[in-house]
């Protein structure tokens, strides 16, 4: 993409270059509410789509698993029971305020040994090829400038045999509860944020990149086009949000 390209941040259009620095104020915005954030735009189930994620994911005692817009730690923390003690999570995430948050919180609850925590951007991984057995990435693929770009590289680290696994807000499959989720997002999502984080611009915003994201099949054919074979897709809560699991052959 040129320097005159321009690409989505929600409904906007906006030149390629800000989209990071303009994501990057969301997320600092939010950092410290991220937890309410996530209950507020999904009802709370995040939890529960989390919990079966990692169940689902196949990492398995041992494994070596990169998170990527992982800053809050909710993954690893799951995560890291799974790979044990011979495993290893390493956490990678743009923003600072988020690995800030995450990483204070897992201390606190005495997670510390076989996690790192890693400022990196996921279009650019800054890691050798064939370096790890999965990769994780929830609620975070929508933000990524160049989605294919990151796709490609998280493709690229992975040994042969590992697996990419994507959770994130995709197309509701029912018609009416599509709309009123679309009320939910649009008319009583910012009004929450404004309410309970003062700031309602953040939380318009989310809810609009959820609405730009490839949807399932769309995403499907982009991790296929990355080279990824096997890609499966579940949906979740009638597609609210869906898994894509993908391995690299």
């Amino acid at each position: 993409m040129s320097e005159q390209s321009t690409t989505h941040f929600g409904f906007r259009d906006v030149p390629v270059g800000e989209k990071q620095k303009l994501v990057g104020e969301v997320f600092t915005s939010v950092a410290s509410n991220y937890d309410l954030m996530n209950d507020l735009m999904s009802f709370g189930v995040h939890r529960l789509w989390k919990r079966h994620f990692v169940a689902v994911s196949g990492v398995r005692r041992g494994d070596r698993v990169l998170d990527l817009a992982g800053g809050t730690g909710d993954i690893a923390a799951l995560l890291k029971p799974v790979v044990g003690e011979e495993g290893e999570v390493i956490v990678g995430d743009i923003n600072a305020a988020m690995l800030n948050v995450g990483r204070d919180r897992l201390t606190d609850r005495g997670m510390v040994s076989g996690l790192r925590w890693t400022q990196l951007n996921a279009e650019a991984l800054p890691f050798p090829d064939n370096s790890f057995d999965a990769v994780t990435m929830a609620f975070g693929l929508r933000n990524v400038t160049d989605k294919d770009k990151a796709l490609a590289d998280i493709q690229r680290v992975l040994k042969p045999g590992g697996r990419a696994l994507v959770l994130e807000f995709s197309k509701v499959q029912n018609e009416l509860f599509g709309k009123l989720y679309d009320f939910h997002s649009f008319q009583v999502l910012p009004k929450l944020g404004k309410l309970f984080a003062r700031d309602s611009g953040s939380y318009q915003y989310l809810a609009e990149s959820i609405r730009k994201h490839p949807d399932q099949e769309t995403l499907k054919g982009m991790m296929e086009h990355a080279g990824f074979g096997r890609v499966e897709v579940r949906n979740l809560s009638n597609g609210i949000v869906a898994i894509h699991r993908a391995y690299k052959l």
